[in-house]
């Protein structure tokens, strides 16, 4: 009894031992995990917090939050922009090496910053954990023990999050804020697809990207688009959603984007009363580029055609902006997901999957090379796989991209969108409303994907929005570009 006595007495020991040592570690983290340092122009306050995925957020008051993946767990960083010195500020964007400058200096003010706060962090846990050791066991050994144990643990963390440091992630960040804001804060995705690695030059550029539209908030910079850049902007899945049209074209215009493609799915019920929806397309001051879905009638693209910037491709190809497009609408006409309607313009030995491969056949027989193939449903991109680098798809309202098993010389990706109408009716069905989805794909001077942004408009209005920037691998990117530009068709 007296040996079960004494180890008992042991056990409570250790466990109180550890609950003092997180009590200090806790207060401790609260106490110093955080402060304020200069950055460039700003002056940005700091805060380390638990967490169990990591990752860093800049908040960047009033014009949104970057979020970005810049290492694993357990502990999250936040930065905010509290105040900005507007001397400073214009002083580097007047002087022609200033922005080189703070491109040079703000890697090593926040490394510093984080580094001091790291340390201070360490050492205040490690102080209030011997203390309230020594509070509650009045013995040496034991605060000794509490202050081994907090620097391990804390020591540990802080080192389990330093080694997993990804400075390429500035190259990707996540924008939620106002859509107006997104396209100056987030910056040029051809210049960071081209330099992704090169930490100083990102974060040189996020600190004159804030700059400037902190200077100038009533008027804000026009996006100036890198040489070479083509946008184009992916939608798909309307389904006669109003709200979709005052995005679009906000997108459009905020973005400089260059032409628009529409995977199909623009009405409900293909009917005569739905065409009124699609004279929104002539509205856009670019290039629009459709395809059916299986929502869509003949009526429907016809409809399409008739507005003086749209394209309607079936079995067919265009050149828009130097990039060369081949797409085929969906070969089914099911308005209510029921079985396939009997139409007389339908094609009734035509499939889904067999559509891929009637178009892929289409594109062997071109004189160019194509560089974008559309399909509505993604079930039919398995039939370009190896034809064409990138196939953009819609139906599923999911936004997915993947990449084709390799075949052939060209690597293929496949691109689904999301619902740009929210799904319609449909997406009110659940408690909360389906984001509005599009995204912006950046093509290089060689028509190849060099990166994207994935806009999910929220439920809040169409001001409000979540952006997520993806940076494609270089191996693909390169892979097979055609040695000719394309002659318009």
């Amino acid at each position: 009894m007296l040996v079960r006595s004494r180890w008992g007495r042991r056990v409570l020991t250790a466990v109180a031992l550890v609950a003092v040592t997180a009590t200090g570690i806790t207060v401790g983290t609260l106490l110093a995990a955080r402060g304020s340092s200069d950055v460039g122009p700003f002056r940005v306050a700091f805060q380390l917090t638990p967490s169990t995925d990591g990752g860093t957020e800049i908040a960047i008051p009033p014009l949104g939050s970057l979020f970005l993946d810049s290492h694993d767990g357990p502990l999250r960083l936040t930065a905010r922009l509290d105040s900005l010195d507007q001397h400073r500020t214009e002083a580097l964007l007047d002087d022609p090496t200033g922005l080189a400058q703070a491109g040079d200096a703000a890697p090593r003010d926040l490394r510093d910053a984080v580094v001091r706060l790291g340390l201070r962090t360490l050492g205040v846990s490690v102080l209030a954990s011997m203390l309230l050791a020594g509070l509650t066991f009045r013995s040496v050994g034991r605060v000794a023990w509490s202050g081994g144990l907090a620097l391990l643990v804390t020591g540990g963390t802080l080192g389990a999050a330093a080694l997993t440091v990804r400075p390429q992630a500035l190259a990707e960040p996540r924008y939620e804020g106002l859509l107006v804001n997104a396209p100056a804060l987030i910056g040029d995705a051809q210049r960071i697809a081209d330099d992704y690695t090169r930490y100083a030059e990102q974060l040189q550029r996020l600190v004159g990207n804030v700059g400037k539209l902190y200077t100038t908030v009533s008027t804000l910079p026009i996006y100036e688009a890198a040489p070479g850049t083509t946008r184009i902007l992916h939608v798909s899945d309307l389904h006669l959603n109003p709200a979709a049209w005052p995005v679009i074209r906000t997108v459009v215009e905020q973005y400089d984007i260059d032409l628009v493609i529409d995977t199909g799915d623009i009405t409900d019920w293909g009917s005569e009363p739905e065409t009124s929806y699609v004279s929104m397309i002539g509205q856009l001051a670019v290039p629009y580029v459709y395809i059916r879905g299986n929502h869509d009638s003949p009526r429907t693209a016809a409809a399409v055609a008739s507005q003086a910037n749209a394209v309607v491709l079936n079995d067919s190809a265009t050149t828009i902006a130097g990039v060369t497009i081949a797409g085929i609408g969906d070969p089914r006409f099911t308005p209510d997901k029921q079985e396939v309607e009997t139409r007389p313009w339908e094609e009734p030995t035509a499939t889904v999957e067999g559509t891929g491969g009637q178009l892929a056949r289409t594109i062997r027989s071109l004189d160019v090379p194509v560089d974008i193939a559309l399909v509505h449903d993604p079930a039919s991109a398995p039939g370009l796989n190896g034809t064409v680098p990138l196939v953009l798809a819609g139906h599923t309202h999911q936004r997915a991209v993947t990449t084709l098993p390799p075949t052939g010389a060209v690597g293929t990706r496949l691109a689904v969108q999301g619902s740009t109408g929210g799904a319609g009716l449909r997406g009110l069905e659940g408690d909360e409303p389906t984001p509005l989805a599009m995204s912006v794909l950046y093509l290089g001077a060689n028509r190849r994907l060099q990166a994207y942004d994935d806009i999910r408009v929220g439920g809040t209005g169409t001001a409000q929005v979540s952006l997520n920037r993806k940076v494609v691998d270089a191996a693909l990117v390169d892979a097979a570009a055609p040695s000719a530009t394309p002659a318009a068709r």
